[in-house]
């Protein structure tokens, strides 16, 4: 006998981020916790993450820049 499956899909599941994976602008407010007004703000005051500006306009953040981002703006105890 013989196990004929029609109609089934392989799922896997979704794969983590490389070091040098680029985010998107919604990504980067999901992950902060912040609205894309605010990013933008920072972004005009010299405040937020290095951006790459793809052709299109569309902003991008390498995920090693987030981080070390961050890590910059932990606090010291």
């Amino acid at each position: 006998m013989t196990d004929r499956r029609i109609g089934t899909a392989k799922t896997t599941a979704p794969r983590p981020p490389k070091p040098t994976d680029k985010l998107t602008l919604d990504e980067v407010c999901d992950e902060l916790r912040v609205a894309r007004s605010t990013f933008y703000d920072w972004r005009q005051k010299g405040r937020a993450p290095r951006c790459i500006k793809l052709p299109n306009g569309d902003l991008r953040v390498r995920r090693q820049v987030l981080d070390d981002w961050l890590d910059e703006r932990e606090d010291a105890d």
